[in-house]
């Protein structure tokens, strides 16, 4: 079963510049010292790769470079089937090569806000026409719309492809109650880094992360931790980190955990416009906390 392969920690793959270009030696080496780093799967063209900016050429190259690179060793999540254009989606099934993908990251239609019924059928046709396991994903900070609990229920028992959610909205009474009221099987992960233990503690099955970008480890350690019911040593390495959040966060994503993975010497910090380079200020804030973070005592 998917949830059996997408349990626990999936990183949400930065994409490398450098001049302007993707820097696939540096994806190379971020992909690898995630892998290394203990995560349970990797995710590709999502949002923190910043697919939206990307050419086609340019996404085709990163997925080519990550099965590369991964040579199987991990469940490889494709983000890049999301939108708000239900029919130009449907299109792209048609087109697409989906060998070495184990499932579908697909975002909520955004712009367009959508009723509830919407959200329903966009999700439902995508799931009549796609060859893989779909995992919404509900991020209403970008989308302008929730995808609320009774919607993925809805889902959940609609179709065998619909298969989980990344939900983002950091709301735990919605998160219990997709929990209550779908399968066992149904993936439920949290799209939101600073609330994922509290997530976990209410049922859920992983989270796809941002942090894990940079500190692969320690945070697929504290899933892993708390999914096993250790939630004493999971809090230990969510509390060294619980600051870290905020400065990776405050001029957005990737912009701070690129600023992060630049320090630790993986890549430059560079992003697309419109997303602008990490400040002098806020690159010194988070180089003052991953210090602090290196002598915590995390286990």
């Amino acid at each position: 079963m998917i949830v059996d392969q997408l349990k626990g920690c999936g990183v949400a793959t930065i994409t490398p510049f450098k001049n302007g270009a993707v820097d696939l030696d540096a994806l190379s080496r971020v992909l690898e010292f995630q892998i290394e780093g203990g995560v349970d799967y990797l995710v590709c063209l999502g949002t923190t790769a910043e697919t939206a900016t990307l050419t086609e050429a340019e996404q085709k190259e990163i997925i080519n470079k990550t099965l590369e690179v991964n040579k199987g060793r991990k469940p490889v999540v494709l983000g890049n089937f999301g939108g708000n254009n239900t029919q130009a989606l449907l299109d792209k099934f048609d087109r697409f090569d989906f060998e070495g993908i184990a499932a579908l990251l697909s975002v909520s239609p955004y712009y367009n806000k959508p009723t509830q019924e919407g959200i329903f059928q966009h999700y439902l046709a995508l799931a009549q026409r796609s060859p893989l396991p779909i995992i919404m994903y509900n991020v209403p900070g970008r989308t302008a719309s929730n995808i609320s609990a009774e919607t993925v229920v809805r889902l959940a028992n609609s179709h065998a492809n619909i298969a989980g959610v990344k939900d983002a909205s950091a709301d735990m009474v919605q998160a219990t109650r997709i929990m209550r009221f779908t399968a066992s099987g149904f993936l439920a992960l949290s799209g939101d880094d600073p609330s994922t233990l509290p997530f976990l503690a209410c049922g859920g099955k992983g989270v796809i992360s941002v942090i894990a970008n940079a500190y692969p480890d320690n945070f697929s350690t504290m899933c892993r931790l708390a999914l096993e019911g250790d939630f004493e040593k999971a809090r230990r390495i969510n509390q060294a980190l619980i600051n870290l959040h905020h400065w990776l966060y405050l001029e957005g994503n990737p912009v701070g955990i690129k600023g992060c993975m630049h320090l630790m010497g993986l890549c430059e910090s560079e992003v697309r416009l419109p997303l602008t380079p990490i400040t002098r200020e806020t690159l010194k804030g988070l180089e003052t906390e991953m210090k602090k973070v290196s002598e915590f005592n995390l286990l």
